[in-house]
Formats: structure tokens, C-alpha cells, sequence
């Protein structure tokens, strides 16, 4: 029971911490920002004392029909403790980011939901109750891009919000196939389901994917991520890089470690974007001249890593172990540092308020903290070995060439492709490091630009602490792989179906080495001879140019013409096929507020038959516990939520 109060108290408290939070304002703003530091860090421990209560699940019956469900296992439990320390660290440093901002109020309340939403999502143990979370949190994040009312912001936050609204409605599609194949949504019930249609299976799973994929910026549903994450306040970009994508990726696992677990099919169409989302991400780094664009791309190109852990837990089916534990390591790794190096950038902007590389060079001279965290975040994001981001690309690396030992032992099997896919994965590696020592030269060997002016205290002491502590989780996790990564990376390997048999992994022997060196060296070749010489000038101390043509901008030349034309044919639609699929549900509704009795006919599923007259007094309401009533509940509730958005 103490377990069970545990789970919904995580998942509510944030969002009546939001409310709290937002009452306290309206009288006090200093007060507003400490409750939402205290609702957060309340939070926290909340989560850390949950741990004696991995294993329990909740269920709350008859809320949308089919009622709620919860479960705390490894896997919930890491990614609740990162959930709740990145929060508190943004939250905190927000206090000073947004000190001469407008409207923070709405800021703290919106994501103060958003932190409760996101732990409903992690924390759900059926696809409906992800669903429902999942969406609230891509409403109430909105409000994360748009805060600063920017024409940019205005824009972007209309791209995140057209992008979240059509992978809702796929997703919402592909449970009803889904859960019409399979008969539940649980996710413990899904592992290779026995179905008679495959083919319709595979659609379900498409339809589904393209929601999540949408969120965690796989391509090429990653339009939204560049933008959202230039646009938004630097701590709103930590959590959006470092935790929503994540969130998308959580619903690509449930799909991929169970519904299609060492399926080939769906492994290849995997591997297929991981290599183009990897690439295209790291490329489209390089060529930017914008500080969090630079990250935002990098986000992208980091999912595509993740995705390639992912595809190959699919190839190596029951042997999967490295691909889970890489993939594990890799999504806690990319989340620490991106929480890091974003944060650094709201240290760039809140003292120059720029964030073209040109007009912020030389700020990281002289700054101690500031350089430590940057080259924490920074080389862990390379995968430098000794830092974090090192552990998972070597698993998922070695797990590539794990697969091509078995496909080189299976007779007519060709390892050619695989073989692409590993100089991919050790280029796109490569690329990292190139705009990381881009970033670097720009930061901290570049001399300050004319216009640049700081302040001699460019960082609050709580923000110093907020920075130093996050950046240090960093290398303490690099330099003791087998009492913290490890530990790890068995706890969340469950929840993946991993393998049983694990691997021993000698993290710094000459052969893991030689991965990260290869990235390394090509990076560093990359950043001399195409980097330095065609994108900065440095002749001109370290002035970079933008070469990436202005008219292959995706979003303008596909998606916004597509969505503009096409959005509003869907959007119909759909509405006629709830109005189609709830017509028998309305009429429920309907009687409950006239206290009419409902009769189903057993003949007729869809409509109900009246009681007489006489009876209707003393007629008790029937509500159906079915799933067209629960996605119909769900769109009520979800009316509800943009009526709470517009107000």
C-alpha cells in the first residue's frame, strides 16, 4: 500500500506543486521561485526513497474507462532519478536565467506540470497510460517553447505543436489497431504477441512508432528539435533535449524490446534511421553558427546512436546484452550531459543574450567553473573514455560488431552492410568530436569578440554549485563503470527483455579503446582540415561561416507546405471517426445527466435501447468499461487541457 501511495504521489505532486506555486506568485514572486525549488526537491527525495519499492504497481480503476496503471521497476526507477535531478537543477537555475523575463509565473506552473506528465509517462505500465501522459506532456512542454513570445518562439512552438498533435493522433490510431489485434495494451502482455495478421501488426507498430519517433526527433520527424531548442530558455532546452526525447524513445522500446523484440523487419527499418538521424544530426552540428542550434543538432545526432542500440537489440535477439546495457548507458549518459552543456549555454545568453558563435567569442576565457563544466559535458559528449558518454557508445559498438561475428559464422549471410553501419557509427562519432572542438575554440581560445561584454560575476553562487555538481556526475560515472555504469545498466536491463548471459566488458581494454580512438582521430582530422579551414576563419580569430544553403531548410520546402494543405483534411477526418466510433458512448453521457437507464441489446454493440418512462426516476447509469469510451474520455480530457492552455 505505502508502495502504491509512492507512485501516485510522484506522479501528482509536481502538478499540485504547479498550482501551489502558481497561487504563491500572485502575492510573492521570490516566494513562487523557492516553493517550485522545494516542490522539486521534495520530489527528488522522493524519488531516492522509492528505490525499497522497486517492484510495485498501482492500478486506479475507472478513471477513462479502463483506469490508469503504474509500476516501478529498474528501468522506471533510474529514469525517475534522473527525471527528478535534472528538474531540480533547471528549476534552480531558472530562478536567475529568468530573473528579467516576463511571465514566469505561467513558466513555473507549465513546468511543473510537465515534470509531473513526464513521470506519468515513465512511471505507466500499459500504452493507454502512456499514451494520455505522453500527450499532456507535449501540450503542457508548448508552453516551454513559446515562454519568450518571440516571433522564433512563436514559430517554433507552432512546429512542436503541429508535430506533437499529428504523432498523437498516429499513435492514438495504432493503439486501437493494436488493441484490436492483441486484446490489451499492457505492456508485459505484449511481448511477441501471437496474431494472425502480421502485416496489420506491422501498421500498428508504424503508427505507433511515428508518435514517438515525432518527440524524440527521429528522422524525419525532427524538424521541431532545432528550432524548439534555439528557441525556448536555455533550462527549458536541457529538459527538452535531455528528457522528452527520451520520453519518445521510451515508447520506441515498448514497441521494439516487446511487440517486436529479435524481429529482422522491424530491426532493419530501425537501423535504417538511426543512421540517417546520426548522421544528418551530426552534419547539420557542424555547420551551425548558433550555440544551442549546435546542441539541439547534436540531440538529434545523439538519438540516432541510441537508436542504433535499439535496432541491434532487435538483431541479436535473445542475445542482446550489450546492445541493452549500451543503450541503457548511452540514454542516462546523453541526458546528463546535454543537462550540462545547455545549461552552460543559459550561462552564455544570460550574460551576452546572443548566441551566434561569432558574437560570443572568447566568453569561456578566464571563467574556471564555467570551463570545467564545459569540457565535462563536452568530452563526454565526444566519448572521450574516463567520462560518461564513453561507456555506452563502446557497448553499443561492440554490440555492431557482436553481430558481425554472427552473421560471419552464418552461411549466404553478407556483413556488408553492418559493416557500413559500424564506419557510420565511428564517423558520426567523429563529427561529434570536430563541433565540439569547434565549440571549444569558439569559447575559450578565440579572442572576445568587440561586442561581447561580461559582467566579472557572470554566475550566481547556487548556480556555480547547480553547474559544478551536475558536471561532476560526468566523470564519476566514467571513471567507476563497474560499481556505478554497471549497476546501472542491470537494473534498467529487465525492462529491455535483455539477455540473462551478460558479457564481461573490460570498459579500457586496448580492443574497447580502439573505438573511441578511431572517432577521435577522425575528428580530429575532420576539425583541422575541413572545419577550420572552410567553416572558421582563422585568420580572423576563429569567425565561423554559415555554409549550410538557406533553401534546404526541410521545414520550409516539405512540412510546413504538406501540413498547411493537408492538416486541416486530417483533422476532419479524425473528427468524424470519433464521432463514428463514440456514437453509441455519447448516448451514455447523455442519459447520465438525464438519468435515463442504458440497455445494450446483446445484438447491437453500438446503440442502446431506452427504458420507459415510468422507470426513468429510479434508473441507475450503466457505464461501459471499454476502449472506444477511453479514447473518448481521453479527447474530453485532453479539450479540457487546451481550454486550460487558452485561458
Amino acid at each position: 500500500m505505502t508502495g502504491n501511495f509512492f507512485l501516485l504521489a510522484l506522479v501528482l505532486w509536481p502538478m499540485l506543486g504547479a498550482v501551489i506555486s502558481f497561487i504563491s506568485g500572485m502575492f510573492n514572486k521570490n516566494l513562487r521561485d523557492y516553493v517550485a525549488d522545494l516542490v522539486c526537491v521534495i520530489e527528488l527525495a522522493g524519488v531516492v526513497a522509492c528505490y525499497k519499492f522497486i517492484g510495485s504497481e498501482l492500478h486506479i480503476p475507472d478513471i477513462c474507462g479502463t483506469g490508469l496503471n503504474f509500476k516501478l521497476d529498474g528501468f522506471r526507477f533510474i529514469y525517475a532519478v534522473i527525471i527528478a535531478f535534472m528538474w531540480t537543477a533547471t528549476t534552480i537555475f531558472s530562478r536567475e536565467y529568468l530573473e528579467h523575463h516576463k511571465k514566469r509565473n505561467r513558466y513555473y506552473f507549465y513546468i511543473l506540470m510537465t515534470f509531473g506528465s513526464i513521470m506519468g509517462v515513465f512511471l505507466s505500465s500499459d500504452l493507454f497510460t502512456t499514451f494520455i501522459f505522453f500527450e499532456m506532456m507535449s501540450l503542457f512542454s508548448y508552453v516551454m517553447v513559446v515562454q519568450d513570445e518571440t516571433p522564433e518562439a512563436l514559430r517554433a512552438a507552432q512546429t512542436y505543436l503541429a508535430i506533437a498533435i499529428i504523432g498523437g493522433l498516429a499513435t492514438l490510431t495504432g493503439l486501437i489497431f493494436l488493441y484490436s489485434q492483441t486484446g490489451t495494451l499492457e505492456i508485459n502482455k505484449l511481448l511477441n504477441p501471437a496474431v494472425k495478421n502480421k502485416k496489420l501488426l506491422y501498421i500498428s507498430g508504424a503508427l505507433i512508432f511515428s508518435g514517438f519517433a515525432a518527440k524524440a526527433a527521429i528522422f524525419p520527424a525532427h524538424i521541431w528539435l532545432p528550432t524548439a531548442h534555439t528557441a525556448a530558455p536555455a533550462p527549458s532546452s536541457a529538459l527538452l533535449s535531455g528528457l522528452l526525447t527520451k520520453s519518445g524513445l521510451f515508447g520506441v522500446l515498448i514497441l521494439s524490446c516487446n511487440i517486436f523484440a529479435g524481429d529482422k523487419i522491424w530491426a532493419m527499418m530501425l537501423l535504417i534511421l538511426a543512421l540517417i538521424t546520426m548522421t544528418l544530426g551530426a552534419v547539420l552540428a557542424v555547420f551551425s553558427v548558433n550555440i544551442k542550434r549546435t546542441l539541439a543538432c547534436s540531440s538529434m545526432s545523439q538519438i540516432g546512436f541510441i537508436l542504433t542500440g535499439v535496432s541491434m537489440q532487435c538483431f541479436l535477439g535473445h542475445d542482446n546484452d550489450l546492445a541493452v546495457r549500451g543503450t541503457i548507458l548511452y540514454m542516462v549518459g546523453h541526458s546528463l550531459i546535454k543537462l550540462v552543456l545547455f545549461l552552460c549555454a543559459g550561462v552564455v545568453h544570460m550574460n551576452t543574450h546572443k548566441l551566434n558563435l561569432n558574437d560570443i567569442r572568447g566568453f569561456g576565457r578566464g571563467k574556471k567553473i564555467f570551463m570545467f563544466a564545459f569540457l565535462m559535458g563536452g568530452l563526454g559528449l565526444a566519448g572521450v573514455p574516463l567520462l560518461n558518454g564513453y561507456l555506452g557508445k563502446t557497448l553499443i559498438h561492440e554490440s555492431i560488431l557482436e553481430y558481425i561475428h554472427e552473421l560471419s559464422n552464418t552461411p549466404g549471410a553478407s556483413t556488408s552492410l553492418f559493416k557500413f553501419a559500424e564506419w557510420l557509427f565511428l564517423i558520426s562519432g567523429g563529427l561529434t568530436v570536430s563541433y565540439v572542438l569547434k565549440l571549444f575554440a569558439v569559447l575559450f581560445i578565440a579572442e572576445p569578440s568587440e561586442n561581447l561584454h561580461t559582467k566579472e560575476k557572470y554566475l550566481s553562487r547556487v548556480n556555480s554549485i547547480v553547474l559544478v555538481i551536475s558536471a561532476s556526475a560526468l566523470p564519476i560515472i566514467g571513471l567507476m563503470p563497474y560499481k556505478i555504469a554497471d549497476v546501472i545498466s542491470f537494473m534498467g536491463a529487465q525492462f529491455m527483455n535483455g539477455s540473462e548471459h551478460h558479457h564481461a566488458v573490460n570498459y579500457f581494454s586496448l580492443e574497447n579503446l580502439e573505438g573511441a580512438l578511431i572517432s577521435l582521430g577522425i575528428g580530429a582530422v575532420i576539425y583541422l582540415y575541413v572545419v577550420k579551414k572552410f567553416f572558421m576563419d582563422s585568420y580572423k580569430n576563429y569567425e565561423c561561416v554559415n555554409l549550410w544553403p538557406a533553401k534546404l531548410d526541410i521545414e520550409n520546402l516539405i512540412f510546413r507546405p504538406v501540413i498547411a494543405n493537408i492538416l486541416p483534411f486530417i483533422g476532419a477526418l479524425f473528427a468524424k471517426l470519433v464521432d463514428l466510433i463514440t456514437a453509441g458512448e455519447l448516448s451514455v453521457i447523455l442519459n447520465r445527466a438525464s438519468k435515463i437507464k442504458l440497455i445494450r441489446a446483446p445484438e447491437d454493440k453500438e446503440f442502446g435501447l431506452y427504458v420507459n418512462e415510468p422507470e426513468r426516476a429510479t434508473a441507475e447509469i450503466l457505464l461501459p468499461s471499454s476502449m472506444d469510451y477511453s479514447f473518448m474520455a481521453y479527447s474530453a480530457g485532453l479539450l479540457f487541457i487546451i481550454i486550460l492552455m487558452l485561458v
